[in-house]
Parts: C-alpha cells; sequence; structure tokens
C-alpha cells in the first residue's frame, strides 16, 4: 500500500475574492487528494494529503495555472503529519493575524456575465449587479480580511436560496463568489428625480434614465467607485450646461462609449491603445481625435487634441449605454467624476443628494455601499508603453515591488493629485486617486483611505514622510498624526527621482542624473523649483543644474494666465514688453501697468526655475494659449501645436540654452537661461513662422538641454542612467525626443509606465527617501522617543559639488 503524504500549502498574494479556493478545490479533487482549503489574513492556506505523485503535481503548477484575477507572489509547502480521511472541504474562513493578503482591484465585466446580462433566459437578465469570481467589485467593497462575505458591503444582502446553490457549488461559475447577487436577493436600482429628490415611478429605472439622457438631462450614475455625472456627448446644450454647472472652464470631458467601433470613429486607436481600453482595468485611455467627429457635441473638449475615453466597466454602463434590441438611445456619453472641481468623488446616496444637487437633474443610484472611493484611472500611450497619469480603479490597491526593503512607513505624498502610499518589506501600495489637498472634503477623504489602506495591507507605519513645503496640507496632516513616530521631510523634486528609480528596481547603490520636469515644488531655497538635474540616489542629491530663476508674479494668478509668466520671461531676459507680441495684446492695459509696477517692486514674486511655467510662456509667446482654464492648458496646447508640425521638424536641433557654470571656486550648479531660447522665438513671431514650428523647435530645445546637461554629468560624475519625471514628462513629444536622443548617447532611461510622473506618483519616492534616511540615522531612528511630539528628520540633501 502506498505511503500518503500530506503537505501544508500556504499561497500569498492577490488570491482572495479572486476565485483562487475554487480553484484549489476543483485541483485537488481532480488529483483524488484529501483536504481542506481557507483564507486567512496571511493569504490562501490548504493542506492536500494523497499519493505523493499526485501532491507533487498538485503543487507543482499551482501558481501558473492560477485564475485569471489572481496574482501570486508566494506558495510555500511544507510536510505535515498525515491524518488520513476523505474528501477536500473549503473550511470557513480564519480571522486573527496581521493582513498579509492582497486585495483584488475592481475589474471590468467578464464576457460570461455580458452573455448572461443580454440573455432574455437567464435569471440574470438585465441584473445591474452581476459579477462572478473573475469580475466586478472588490477593493471598494472590501472591510476587512479575509475577504469573505461578512467582510464587503455585500453583508446586508443575504443570499437567496438559488444564490446560495451556486455560491456552494464547485462546479460553479460562482463558487464562493462574495458579491453574488441576483434580482431576488441583490442591491436595487432605483431612479431619483424632483424638488427633493422622490424615487420615480419607472418600473425599469434604467430605461427611465436613458430617456432622462435622451432629453437632455444631467444625471448622477452611482458606479463601482463613485458617482458620475453623466449627459448625452452628442447634445451641445447638455454638454454645455454640465460644464457650467461643474465650473469646468475648457478642461475636456472624458467619454464612455458603447462599444469600440464608436471609439475607432472618434480616434486613433493603435494596438497598445486598443489593449488598454478592452482590459479588465477599463481605464480613461487618452487618443489622438479624428478630423470630423460627426456626433460628438464640440463643447465635450474645447480646443483639445486629444480625447479620454473609456468603454463600459460595469454592468450598469452596459445597461445604460443599451443592449442589443433596446430602444434607440445615446451611444456616447459624457462620464465626469461625481464632484465640484477640487472636491473628492462622492459615494454615499445622502452626501451625493446634497453635493450634486446644482449639478444633477437625477440620480440613477443603488444599496451597495462603497467602502472606499476609487475613481477612473487614466493612461496614455508613448512609444509603444502606457503612461499611467491617474493610477486608480483597476490598479490600486495592487501592491509595487520594491528593490530595497522598507521599514513599516506612510508617505502622504503632495497637495495636487494627492496619493499616499504605505510600504513595509519588499512591496509598496500606492493609494487610489485622493484629489487635491486643499478642500477640507479632500482632507477627510484621505484620512478615511488612509484608515482602509492600513486595515487591508497591515501596515503599521512606524515611519512618516512628507513633502518639505511648509504650506503643504498633506504634510500638516503628517505632523498632527505622527505622535512619536519620526517624520522625514523629503524635497519634492527629491521623491520624484526616488520614484522613478524605485519603479524601475534601482537599489540606489549607484546615483543617476534625474530630470524633474514640473510646474512647482519647494525649494532647499525657498525658491519654487521645477527645472532640476540632481545627482541623486536614495539617501540624497546633489542640484547639479536648474533653469535660470525668474519672478513668479501673483503666484496663482501667472498659472491661469500665462501671458503674465511670458511677460515676467521677457522682462528677465531683457526682452521689451513689445505690443506686436502674443502675449503683451493678451494681456489688458491696466493689468499691464500692475505687473511692471509689481515686478518693479518685486512685490509678490517668487523666483521660480519651473520647466512647466516655461512651458506656459512660451505658448502664450507663440500665440497659441493665453488663458488656462485647467490644470496645463497652455502646456498641452503647446505639445498639440508641436505635433502639427509633422515628424521632420521635430528632428531640428531647435533653440539652444546656453550654459552659466558656476564662478570659480564657488560652486553650486550649472544654471540653463532660457533668455536665447525666448529671443529666438520673439524674432520668429516677428518672422511670421508658424505657431507649430515654433512649438517644436522649442521642444526640440528642451530636449537639446537635457541631453547637454546630461552629458556633461557623465563626463564630471560617470552617471549612465536618467530619470525623466515630474509632470511635463506627461508630454508624450518631450519624453519620446529625450528617452531616443538620451539612448543615442548610451544612456539607460527610465521612464514612468507603473506610476505616474506628476504628483500622483510623488508618495513612492518619498517612502524610498524617507527609509533611506531611517537606514543611515541607525535603527534609533524607528525607536519611538519617551517625549511626545513630531520628531523632524530633514531628508537626504548634500551639499552641491
Amino acid at each position: 500500500m502506498e505511503v500518503l503524504q500530506r503537505r501544508r500549502v500556504t499561497v500569498r498574494g492577490v488570491v482572495q475574492g479572486v476565485g483562487f479556493r475554487p480553484y484549489v478545490y476543483t485541483r485537488a479533487t481532480g488529483l483524488g487528494l484529501a483536504g481542506h482549503v481557507t483564507n486567512t489574513a496571511e493569504g490562501v492556506v490548504a493542506e492536500v494529503e494523497g499519493a505523493p505523485s499526485a501532491v507533487a503535481e498538485f503543487c507543482e503548477r499551482l501558481a501558473a495555472d492560477a485564475p485569471p484575477l489572481a496574482v501570486v507572489d508566494t506558495v510555500d509547502h511544507a510536510e505535515v503529519p498525515a491524518v488520513g480521511g476523505a474528501g477536500f472541504t473549503i473550511l470557513a474562513s480564519r480571522a486573527g493575524g496581521p493582513a498579509r493578503t492582497l486585495v483584488s482591484p475592481d475589474t471590468a465585466t467578464c464576457a460570461d456575465c455580458l452573455a448572461e446580462l443580454a440573455d432574455p433566459a437567464d435569471r440574470r437578465h438585465r441584473h445591474p449587479f452581476i459579477t462572478c469570481t473573475h469580475c466586478g467589485p472588490r477593493f471598494t467593497i472590501v472591510t476587512a480580511l479575509p475577504y469573505d462575505r461578512p467582510h464587503t458591503t455585500m453583508a446586508g444582502f443575504p443570499m437567496c436560496p438559488a444564490c446560495a446553490r451556486e455560491y456552494t457549488d464547485p462546479a460553479d461559475r460562482r463558487f464562493h463568489a462574495q458579491p453574488v447577487a441576483c434580482p431576488a436577493c441583490g442591491p436595487r436600482l432605483r431612479l431619483l428625480a424632483g424638488t427633493p429628490p422622490r424615487e420615480t415611478d419607472h418600473a425599469d429605472p434604467v430605461a427611465g434614465a436613458r430617456r432622462l439622457l435622451a432629453a437632455g438631462a444631467v444625471l448622477a450614475v452611482k458606479g463601482i467607485g463613485g458617482y458620475h455625472l453623466a449627459c448625452d456627448a452628442g447634445r451641445a446644450d447638455a454638454v454645455r450646461e454640465l460644464r457650467r454647472r461643474k465650473a469646468r472652464g475648457d478642461k475636456p470631458f472624458a467619454l464612455m462609449a458603447r462599444d469600440l467601433p464608436t471609439v475607432e470613429g472618434l480616434v486613433h486607436v493603435g494596438v497598445e491603445e486598443r489593449e488598454l481600453l478592452t482590459g479588465r482595468e477599463r481605464p480613461i485611455v487618452l487618443l489622438r481625435r479624428r478630423a470630423g467627429t460627426a456626433g460628438l457635441a464640440a463643447e465635450v473638449a474645447p480646443g483639445s487634441p486629444d480625447l479620454g475615453m473609456m468603454l463600459p466597466y460595469s454592468p450598469v454602463h452596459h445597461l445604460l449605454l443599451g443592449l442589443p434590441g433596446d430602444p434607440p438611445g445615446p451611444r456616447l456619453l459624457v462620464m465626469t467624476s461625481g464632484n465640484l472641481s477640487g472636491e473628492p468623488i462622492a459615494t454615499d446616496e445622502a452626501d451625493a443628494l446634497e453635493r450634486l444637487a446644482g449639478l444633477a437633474d437625477a440620480w440613477l443610484t443603488h444599496d451597495r455601499p462603497i467602502h472606499v472611493p476609487c475613481d477612473d484611472s487614466v493612461v496614455r500611450v508613448c512609444d509603444g508603453e502606457p503612461l499611467i497619469v491617474r493610477r486608480s480603479r483597476g490598479h490600486a490597491p495592487l501592491p509595487l515591488p520594491l528593490p530595497v526593503s522598507v521599514p513599516a512607513g506612510l508617505a502622504v505624498g503632495g497637495d495636487l493629485k494627492n496619493a499616499f502610499c504605505l510600504g513595509e518589506g519588499r512591496r509598496a501600495w500606492l493609494s487610489a486617486h485622493v484629489g487635491d489637498m486643499d478642500d477640507l472634503a479632500t482632507q477627510y477623504a484621505f484620512e478615511r483611505a488612509e484608515r482602509q489602506l492600513e486595515s487591508v495591507t497591515g501596515v503599521a507605519p512606524l515611519l512618516l514622510a512628507a513633502d518639505r513645503h511648509p504650506g503643504y496640507r498633506s504634510a500638516h496632516w503628517a505632523g498632527r498624526h505622527a505622535g512619536d513616530r519620526p517624520l522625514v521631510r523629503v524635497q519634492h523634486h527629491h521623491a520624484h527621482v526616488a520614484s522613478a528609480m524605485a519603479e524601475h528596481g534601482l537599489d540606489g547603490g549607484r546615483r543617476v542624473i534625474g530630470v524633474a520636469f514640473d510646474g512647482t515644488g519647494y525649494g532647499d531655497d525657498g525658491a519654487v523649483w521645477g527645472g532640476e538635474f540632481l545627482l541623486a540616489d536614495y539617501a540624497g542629491y546633489d542640484r547639479f543644474a536648474h533653469l535660470a530663476y525668474v519672478p513668479l508674479p501673483g503666484g496663482d494668478a501667472s498659472v491661469r494666465r500665462p501671458y503674465r509668466m511670458a511677460l515676467s520671461h521677457l522682462r528677465a531676459a531683457g526682452l521689451d514688453w513689445a505690443p506686436d507680441l502674443p502675449c503683451t495684446t493678451a494681456c489688458p492695459p491696466d493689468e499691464l501697468r500692475l505687473l511692471r509696477s509689481q515686478l518693479d517692486r518685486d512685490l509678490n514674486c517668487a523666483p521660480t526655475s519651473s520647466m512647466g511655467r516655461l512651458f506656459d510662456t512660451v505658448s502664450s509667446l507663440a500665440g497659441v494659449c493665453h488663458h488656462a482654464g485647467y490644470e496645463a492648458q497652455a502646456a498641452i496646447e503647446l505639445e498639440s501645436a508641436a505635433r502639427r508640425a509633422g515628424e521632420e521638424a521635430l528632428e531640428e536641433d531647435g533653440y539652444r540654452f546656453p550654459l552659466r557654470p558656476p564662478a570659480p571656486g564657488a560652486g553650486g550648479p550649472v544654471v540653463a537661461d532660457p533668455g536665447p531660447v525666448l529671443a529666438a522665438v520673439v524674432a520668429e513671431v516677428r518672422a511670421g513662422t508658424p505657431s507649430p514650428l515654433i512649438a517644436a523647435r522649442f521642444h526640440c530645445g528642451v530636449a537639446g538641454l537635457v541631453v547637454e546637461l546630461c552629458l556633461l554629468a557623465r563626463e564630471r560624475y560617470g552617471v549612465e542612467t536618467a530619470a525623466l519625471t515630474g509632470g511635463v514628462f506627461a508630454n508624450t513629444v518631450l519624453s519620446s525626443l529625450c528617452a531616443r536622443r538620451l539612448r543615442g548617447h548610451g544612456f539607460t532611461v527610465l521612464r514612468h509606465h507603473r506610476v505616474p510622473p506628476n504628483d500622483g506618483g510623488l508618495a513612492l519616492g518619498q517612502l524610498m527617501v524617507a527609509a533611506a534616511t531611517a537606514t543611515a540615522a541607525g535603527s534609533a531612528l524607528l525607536t519611538p522617543p519617551p517625549q511626545q511630539g513630531e520628531a523632524y528628520v530633514p531628508g537626504g540633501t548634500r551639499q552641491s559639488d
């Protein structure tokens, strides 16, 4: 008689809520093995017993053949005493112990569920909450681990007998699918309208909502991670009204199309874009629009060369856009976050009815609670690879692997595009997009999201990290909540560079030349940095070079009105504010006089080295954009103009930035002077050179500056790796030019793909710098001091060579 063998197998990773226990059950019973499987806070734990050959086969391909949503990090197994017995069972989950398993992101409705949704013979025909082990909400409904129905917001919906049979049938696709429900036992969709909002008498809330959309109404739609505001994208009056209500300026709206052919009729879709559009994450994908987009209101994205497109990812979306055989209705919807600009997305019905009262005409809502908000992710393609602009739904809360081990820490990110980061060991968890921290409601949302991510990751931070800006609300929050824990303040652009290094798996053993271009970041000297070349590792940085300082008159006023920045740059370069220049013409005479006086008196004129503001300057000077109705509008339109110049124009050397070395014996960074560039732009404007050609030559000139300074850094310090980071590198024209030219000179180039280059990725870099600071200071840094209060640690700054 063959001797039996029993092994305990522990699987860690994204293995709860993805059908892993049913997969283990099927695999074990197929091999004739006895035992059991359960969820624990650590992961999935199974014990299998049987013939040694069958046990070995079970273990051999357990990870390789895992369910589609599973992400297996490790599989550990050890022999334990055989106990005999027969049959294989799924045990009740074991609670307790630190959370070490990973929660799956929310994923798009799978093809099998969509087929059932459209099948009149199926009992879930047109069920707005259809889901299975391969799709649907996960992260936004989890309240605790291990992942079981009582630990989700589905806890209040007891299963009917039919659903319970599916749930307990190992052969069923919904075997142990926690959100399983049907029309008899699941959440209920309602359509509310009127003042005050009351439930309408529509027998089918979706049909009523479709009729409202077709009539031009703005609808608040409760989805997976929050509310959207929706309207018919083909109705100019509806889009115009939504834009007015949201006070959105000219910022483009995102669009949701019924199907891929509808998308392809509006924009150019390559292979990579198609994969992004149809993948399980279903982000908003920024795509180049086609000429003559019939059926699309011009008010959707006025003046924008791109359209942000996504396909339906929840059953409610598919129903809203119409199933085969449905009455005609909108095939293309504006889908924008359910909030006022600057506020967090609404998730709770009572909150949505109050906050969206002035924005929506009706509410398509439901009674499944959203435990944590999760906005749509935004992605574009650069040189055939994804460039994440906003990392949220579909990605959060998947961890990022770290190149070095870090102590348990929390990095709070920045104040714009806030996302925070928890880390411990060799993992980091970036939060979903939180928003701009200047709104009190966003700060409350930040706090709730931070608590929730701690609960599902099991990370109890011993160390905090924040930006050095003295006015950042995120840093103030960290200071208030640090208690006895040390707080490391990290320079903004150092964090950007560290984020790129961590994403690419660099252990920090060798420095890189980090090119950090953005709109604003607090500098060590109190200036507004943003055109930086840093020799950096995780432990510190040297400011190797930067753009020359110019006054930033009025702070945000110059950001909103790029002509002010252009005039400031002209003055710094010794160039007249001649009336024939577009930026001078754009400035009202009274403002022009006040601006001159402000600059003369150096009143509220912080010095800035910002590359983002230089892009604004050239955009206004070339007559492309004088007023920014949304963030980076002037720079985005300058990028679009450069594209229109054609590939040949983007092969030129472009305008040249002279370099000013530090004074002999004085040390300090090299300074790049934009004055001659602006003088060349002025000359070309006066010569009648088309603005697209000016835009292309400027982009080429900036790329030339990047290459020249990186070569100089390599010559002096031997660095071979260049990291391109900061919000300016969301510009795919500039990113592509810099990467191609740097590689031509033998550099290894790091660009962001899994983490945003903008402030949405800042917290990852803060975490890495704080960890390096803690390591350098020794374990004493992580030992709580006896006294109360914030332990301020300045972080890794070194003097320039």
